[in-house]
C-alpha cells in the first residue's frame, strides 16, 4: 500500500508536539472520492502493521469499504483519465530549463506504471475478491452489529486465532489487488497538492469570504491553522467562491461561533 501522503498535522521537533491541524474541503465528487479512498488506503496500512486480530478484522473491514467507494461504474475511468491528463500536463515541461528533468521523468514512469497497472485489472475495485467465498461470507455479516460473533463464522473465529504472521501475509495479499488503486489515487492528489501557493489570511470576527478567480477551477482547498487556537473551521466553497466560518469546542459539547478575530494559511490547488 502506499504510504501516508500528506501530514494531516505539522510536527514540531522542538517541542514535540502537533503546532499545526490540516483541514481539507474538496470541490467536486472526484475529489471528494478520492480523498475518501486516500482516508482507507492509510488506515489499512496502518492496521495490517499490527499484530491484534482486532486490528485485523478492521483492516478487512476497510478492505470492504474500499469495495463500497470503488463501486462506482466511472470511478476507475475517472482515474485514468486524470493520470493521462497529468501525463500530458508534465509532458509539456520536457526541455524546460526550470525544471529538473531527472524528478520530472520520474513521476511521469510512475504516472505511466499506475496507468498500465490500474488499466490492466479486471473491473471495479477489489473484483477479484468477490470471488472468494470465505471473504464475502465476513463481508455479508460484517454490517451487521455483532454479526461476526465466532457462533455466527466459526471459520472466521479460527482464522482470527492464527499467528499474526499468517494473518498479515493473507492481508497484504488481499490488499495487493488494490494496490493500482492506492498508488494512482496517492499519485494524483499528491500531484494536486504540489499544485497551490499557501496564502496568509485573516479571518475577521472568525469570517472569511473569498471571491475566486475567474477562468480558473480549483477542485480542492486546504486550509493550515493552529492546534494552539483550538478553532474549527466550518468549510463551504463552489466555483465562484470560498466561505470559512470559525468555531469553538466548548465544554458543552457543542461548536460555538467565534467572534475573534484568527489569521491561518489557505491553499487552493487546481
Amino acid at each position: 500500500m502506499s504510504e501516508k501522503l500528506a501530514s494531516s498535522s505539522g510536527y514540531d521537533s522542538a517541542t514535540g508536539k502537533i503546532s499545526v491541524i490540516l483541514y481539507e474541503y474538496p470541490f467536486n465528487e472526484r475529489i471528494r472520492t478520492y480523498l475518501r479512498l486516500e482516508h482507507l488506503f492509510l488506515r489499512l496500512a496502518e492496521l495490517m502493521t499490527r499484530e491484534s486480530p482486532l486490528d485485523h478484522h478492521f483492516a478487512i473491514a476497510t478492505i470492504f469499504e474500499v469495495m463500497d467507494v470503488g463501486a462506482r461504474a466511472d470511478l476507475k475511468s475517472d482515474v485514468l483519465k486524470d493520470l493521462d491528463k497529468q501525463k500530458q500536463v508534465l509532458n509539456a515541461y520536457r526541455g524546460n530549463p526550470a525544471i529538473a528533468e531527472g524528478i520530472l521523468n520520474h513521476i511521469l514512469q510512475k504516472l505511466d506504471w499506475c496507468f498500465g497497472a490500474l488499466n490492466a485489472q479486471p473491473g471495479k475495485a477489489g473484483q477479484t475478491l468477490t470471488e472468494n467465498d470465505w471473504l464475502m461470507s465476513i463481508r455479508s455479516r460484517v454490517g451487521i452489529p455483532g454479526g461476526t460473533c465466532a457462533f455466527d463464522l466459526p471459520a472466521y473465529f479460527c482464522w482470527q486465532q492464527t499467528e499474526a504472521a499468517g494473518r498479515q501475509s493473507d492481508l497484504r495479499r488481499w490488499a495487493s489487488t488494490l494496490a493500482p488503486l492506492s498508488e494512482s489515487i496517492h499519485l494524483l492528489l499528491k500531484l494536486l497538492r504540489d499544485s497551490g501557493s499557501p496564502q496568509k489570511v485573516m479571518a475577521v470576527g472568525g469570517q472569511f469570504q473569498q471571491n475566486l478567480p475567474p477562468g480558473r477551477t480549483f477542485q480542492l482547498l486546504r486550509l493550515a491553522l493552529s492546534n494552539q487556537s483550538g478553532l474549527i473551521p466550518e468549510i463551504s466553497g463552489n466555483r465562484l467562491m470560498v466561505s470559512i466560518r470559525l468555531m469553538r469546542h466548548e465544554d458543552d459539547d457543542r461548536l460555538h461561533t467565534c467572534s475573534e478575530d484568527a489569521s491561518f494559511e489557505i491553499t487552493l490547488c487546481s
